[in-house]
């Protein structure tokens, strides 16, 4: 049953890829809501931390690379407003 939660993982991770490379390469976050990527951050930190708690892989792989795209884009929606 894992592999749902490793395709469910994949698949939520990745969809914010394309909004992190766009605003990597564009320095643009003035349509982005600060309020939403802070409260979703914590959230992705707070799962990360239950999947390491628990020891599960799927959750704590999809709560890193989450976390890390969208820390990306938090911190340039922080330092480029």
């Amino acid at each position: 049953m894992n592999y749902i939660g490793f395709i469910a993982a994949f698949l939520t991770t990745i969809s914010f890829a394309p909004q992190a490379i766009k605003t990597i390469r564009t320095k643009s976050t003035e349509s982005l809501s600060l309020g939403m990527y802070l409260t979703f951050n914590t959230g992705v930190g707070c799962w990360l931390a239950y999947g390491i708690h628990l020891g599960d892989l799927p959750i704590i792989i999809a709560n890193s690379i989450t976390l890390l795209l969208t820390g990306t884009i938090l911190i340039l929606k922080l330092k480029h407003g």
